[in-house]
């Protein structure tokens, strides 16, 4: 996915799902808000992808909040060498290197998919759950691949938080 204001996120005020869809929707709905529930505690903005909650600033309207979002910069460490073939490629160096992590996505033919999936599950199970009687149950039959029983032991828990973590699908390929 390109546009990271499209991303699929979810925000929740404690077990009670206020929000999802694409990130910049999401958002505006949390900076309504001002990011924090009518007792005062934080709302919890989770990634889909990743299962991992987002710390925004929510200072300003929607669209500040918004301008803020975008293309995240990270620290890559190669050798010499390696920096003079990326400055090379077409696009320069930041082109070549997305082009190189989707062609690896593309040659793992979905083998860490899965995997992928249900760490991310995990995470928003983790933020939303963590606490919630049956959790380690849960997480065991998550890795196991053990559907029924991740629904047997999701069944207990506040459905938004049951429909969400359920929704994740970990289990579609496994």
């Amino acid at each position: 996915m390109n546009d990271p204001l499209k991303a699929p996120h979810a925000l929740f005020d404690g077990s009670r799902l206020l929000a999802r869809g694409e990130l910049r929707e999401v958002v505006r709905e949390a900076a309504v808000r001002a990011g924090v529930a009518a007792d005062g505690r934080p709302l919890l903005l989770l990634d889909d992808r990743t299962g991992q909650s987002l710390d925004l600033d929510l200072r300003g309207d929607a669209a500040q909040v918004l301008q803020r979002l975008g293309v995240v910069a990270r620290e890559v460490t190669l050798l010499p060498r390696h920096w003079e073939w990326l400055a090379a490629q077409p696009g320069g160096a930041s082109s070549a290197l997305r082009r190189l992590v989707e062609e690896a996505r593309r040659r793992d033919g979905g083998a860490g998919d899965l995997r992928q999936r249900r760490e991310a599950q995990y995470r928003a199970m983790l933020a939303l759950a963590g606490d919630l009687p049956g959790f380690e149950e849960a997480s065991r039959a998550l890795f196991a691949g053990d559907a029924a029983g991740f629904a047997e032991r999701l069944r207990q828990w506040p459905a938004d938080v049951r429909d969400y973590l359920a929704s994740l699908s970990a289990h579609d390929a496994g």
